[in-house]
């Protein structure tokens, strides 16, 4: 379940996150809920103590969407490292995920 409120997980001992994730939501749908699960999953497994997620619930917060022209939820963004990336949807596929975040090579 997702917390009522705006969440950050950090997983890194100095809080200087190597890759910064943002993943907005727009309430505890069940695709908003299945993303938040895939992303720290795949967090965890490829980026081990090196990155931060941070929820943001755009019906809570709704004028944060225009920052990172957010159209649709949810959409994980990657603001670091650079440039900015943005993938829509449950985050279901964990190879498209990867190679969005550029964190695996595209296999042919």
């Amino acid at each position: 379940m997702i917390d009522n409120h705006e969440t950050a997980f950090t997983r890194n001992e100095n809080d200087s996150a190597e890759w910064q994730l943002l993943l907005y939501i727009a309430g505890q749908t069940p695709k908003s809920i299945k993303a938040l699960s895939n992303i720290k999953k795949y967090a965890e497994e490829h980026l081990t103590g090196k990155y931060s997620i941070e929820i943001i619930d755009l019906l809570k917060n709704p004028q944060l969407a225009e920052g990172d022209q957010i159209l649709a939820v949810p959409t994980l963004v990657r603001r670091v490292p650079e440039p900015i990336r943005k993938i829509i949807g449950d985050l279901s596929n964990e190879e498209r995920v990867l190679v969005g975040l550029n964190i695996k090579p595209l296999t042919k």
